[in-house]
C-alpha cells in the first residue's frame, strides 16, 4: 500500500483504450491510485515483480503471453492478488474459471455490446472488488496439473452399493443415504477443484454444491470439475432425483431446494439476501429431507450464506463444517457460521473430506444398529 494509504493497482490489457477506461474509473476512487500498466502478459509479470503492486487487474485475452499464463506464473513466483477482467463470451467464462482455479481471487465481466464498452457500468463492482482483494492473503498456487487420484478401496466405497439400494425411487431414499450440501464463494472455484477430487468415485451419499457465480459460469464450472473429480458431476436440472454418486452444481441463475421426494427443485425468483443461488435455502431444505444424515460444509466467500442452513442442519440432528481461516481466501462465511454456534468442527481446507468420511461412516454404523 502507497505511503499515502491508498491501494496500488497495476493494470493489464492489450487494448491501450481499455486501459486508458480503467485507470480513469480506477483513479476516480480516492481509495485506489494506479501504479503502473502492462499490455500483455510478460509485461504484466515484469511489472509485478518490479513494482509489487496490491492488487493486479489482469485481462485474459493478449499477445505474446495471455493473462492466464500471466496469472500462473505470477502465483506461483511473487503472488499478488488477481482481478479477472473479463467477457462474459462461454470461452471467457472458462478461461476465467481456469484463472480463479490458478489462484486469481475474483473477476469482474466485461460489458458486452459496442466496441465502445461503457465500463462505467461495472464501476462499482469493480472498484469494491479490487479493494476486496488487497485485502486477501495470497499463497503461492501450485500449477495446472491435474491432482493424483489416491488408489484402492477406501471404506467408503465398500458403503456405496448399499446407499444405492436405499436411493431406488422417488422418495424412498429420503434420510437414507449422506447428503453433502456446500456453499461457497469468493475463492471458492480454487478450494472446489482441489476439493472434489478427494471424494471417491463410489462416495455412498450425494454432495450438493452452490457456488455464487454467474448463470453462463456454472455449465462451465460443472465440466472443469468433472474433469479432475473421481465422482461424476453435472449442472443440477429441475426435477431429477438425487442419487448417492454424484456431485451436483446449482446452476447461477437459478435457488436451488431438495423436495419432500429427494428431487431437485430450482427457481429463478429474486436474490435472498442479496445471493441467487442462496446456499441457505438449499441447506434448509436439505435439513428437511436427510435429517441427521445431513453434513453441511461453509467454505471461503464474502457475507453470510449458509449461516441460517447451518443452524436448520444442527436443528435436524445433522452435522456442520466450517473452513478455517488460515486456509480460507476470505473467511466472511465461514466466520459467520461459526458464529451462530451451529459449527460442529472448524477445519483446514485440506481436512475437510476426512471430517465428511468419518461422519459418512458413523452414518451407516447408526443405520446398522437401529435396523
Amino acid at each position: 500500500m502507497a505511503g499515502n494509504g491508498k491501494i496500488r493497482v497495476l493494470v493489464v490489457d492489450d487494448s491501450a483504450f481499455m486501459r486508458k477506461v480503467l485507470q480513469k474509473i480506477i483513479s476516480s476512487d480516492p481509495a485506489l491510485e494506479i501504479c503502473g500498466e502492462a499490455k500483455d502478459g510478460r509485461e504484466a509479470v515484469e511489472q509485478s515483480d518490479l513494482l509489487k503492486p496490491d492488487v493486479v487487474s489482469m485481462d485474459i485475452n493478449m499477445p505474446r503471453m495471455d493473462g492466464l499464463e500471466a496469472t500462473e506464473l505470477i502465483m506461483s513466483r511473487t503472488p499478488r492478488p488477481i482481478l479477472i477482467v473479463s467477457s462474459e463470451s462461454r470461452e471467457g467464462a472458462e478461461v476465467t474459471l481456469k484463472a480463479l482455479q490458478l489462484g486469481a481471487i475474483d473477476f469482474v465481466s466485461k460489458p458486452s455490446g459496442a466496441i465502445d464498452l461503457d465500463m462505467s457500468s461495472v464501476r462499482e463492482e469493480l472498484c469494491r472488488k479490487l479493494k476486496m482483494a488487497a485485502k486477501v492473503r495470497v499463497v503461492r498456487t501450485a500449477t495446472r496439473s491435474k491432482l493424483p487420484q489416491p488408489e484402492g478401496e477406501s471404506s467408503l466405497e465398500a458403503l456405496s452399493a448399499k446407499s444405492r439400494e436405499n436411493s431406488n425411487g422417488a422418495g424412498r431414499g429420503a434420510g437414507r443415504f449422506p447428503m453433502v450440501v456446500v456453499a461457497s464463494s469468493t475463492g471458492g472455484p480454487a478450494t472446489l477443484m482441489k476439493f472434489a477430487p478427494l471424494f471417491p468415485a463410489d462416495f455412498p451419499g450425494a454432495v450438493v454444491l452452490v457456488q455464487h457465480m454467474p448463470g453462463n459460469f456454472t455449465s462451465q464450472f460443472s465440466n472443469q470439475l468433472g474433469e479432475v473429480s473421481r465422482m461424476k458431476v453435472k449442472e443440477a436440472e429441475a426435477g431429477e432425483i438425487i442419487v448417492p454418486g454424484q456431485i451436483y452444481v446449482c446452476p447461477g441463475t437459478h435457488h436451488m431446494r431438495i423436495s419432500a421426494t429427494g428431487r431437485i427443485v430450482l427457481d429463478d425468483g429474486p436474490r435472498i439476501s442479496g445471493y441467487r443461488p442462496c446456499a441457505d435455502l438449499l441447506f434448509e431444505s436439505a435439513a428437511a429431507y436427510s435429517g441427521p444424515n445431513t453434513i453441511g460444509v461453509v467454505l471461503t466467500g464474502m457475507g453470510n450464506d449458509g449461516s441460517k442452513g447451518v443452524k436448520a442442519i444442527k436443528a435436524a440432528g445433522g452435522f456442520t463444517i466450517a473452513q478455517d481461516e488460515s486456509t480460507a481466501v476470505i473467511f466472511g462465511m465461514p466466520q459467520e457460521a461459526i458464529k451462530t454456534g451451529a459449527i460442529d468442527v472448524v477445519h483446514p481446507a485440506d481436512d475437510i473430506f476426512g471430517a465428511i468420511e468419518k461422519r459418512v461412516l458413523q452414518i451407516f454404523s447408526a443405520a446398522r444398529v437401529g435396523s
